[in-house]
Order: structure tokens, then C-alpha cells, then sequence
């Protein structure tokens, strides 16, 4: 019984601040925009940073993998540490902060459309991913839903 009263508390206090964190406990202070990541990551392979920015996209098998806005119409893919957590499928159009670290990383087109897939697109939308992708992406070791 004290364990339920226990977590219905802390149900009770996120839901009362707004937010929830998933993974390891931390803060949202020195969070920087995603947008600006990349510029951060010039001439680096790998940068330690906190980030902050709108979620764009969940993985709806199981919320093993979020997308985040960073401008300019991209985003950068979201994945957790050790997948020692996973987020709500339903938190797109949310705000994050994310602590972890950004590393650029190619993306091979296997993996490509097992994300897509992931996400629900369509076989059509599937087969028309033919190219690996170069880009920033990010490995969460917490993340502080808004």
C-alpha cells in the first residue's frame, strides 16, 4: 500500500510542475536550442550538451526513438541511452529538454526504413528511401517532458 500511495505522489507533484523525466534525474538549466547543435558540433564528432526543443515524432512500436525540430524543416533523431528508457508515444508537438550528447552519424538505408516503418509511413512512402543519411543525432540520457 505505501508503495502505491508512493507513486501516486509522484504522479501527483509531475503532473502539479508540468513536466515528467524519464531516465536520469537532471534540469533543464544551460539547454540550448536544437537549432543550434549543429553549428555547435563544427569541426567536432561528438559535443556534451543539453538540449532543447519540440518534439516532431515518436516511434510508436514503443517510443524507443523521438525526432526533434531543428529548423529549416529537419530534425534530429533522438535515441536513449543503453534503451534504458523509453518516452510516450503520444508527446509530439511537446516541448524537451533533453542531456545527453550529439555525434554525427551515418545512417544506413536499412535502418532508414525500419524508422519509418517504426513510425507507421506507408510501404510507398518506405521503398522511397534509397540513400544513407549524414547528419547530427542525439543520445538521451534523461529527457524532461514540458
Amino acid at each position: 500500500m505505501k508503495n502505491i500511495l508512493f507513486f501516486l505522489a509522484i504522479i501527483a507533484a509531475n503532473t502539479a510542475f508540468g513536466q515528467t523525466t524519464f531516465g536520469k534525474r537532471t534540469t533543464a538549466d544551460g539547454a540550448i536550442p536544437a537549432s543550434s547543435v549543429a553549428s555547435k558540433m563544427k569541426g567536432l564528432d561528438s559535443l556534451a550538451v543539453k538540449v532543447t526543443g519540440t518534439v516532431t515524432g515518436v516511434c510508436q512500436k514503443k517510443g524507443c526513438w523521438m525526432q526533434l525540430d531543428i529548423g529549416e524543416g529537419k530534425t534530429m533523431r533522438v535515441r536513449f541511452k543503453d534503451y534504458a528508457f523509453f518516452v510516450p508515444k503520444n508527446i509530439s508537438g511537446k516541448t524537451v529538454v533533453l542531456d545527453g550528447y550529439a555525434y554525427n552519424s551515418t545512417t544506413s538505408v536499412a535502418q532508414l526504413r525500419h524508422y519509418a516503418q517504426d513510425a507507421g509511413k506507408s510501404k510507398a512512402e518506405i521503398e522511397k528511401i534509397t540513400e544513407p543519411e549524414v547528419n547530427v543525432v542525439y543520445e538521451a540520457r534523461s529527457v524532461i517532458v514540458m
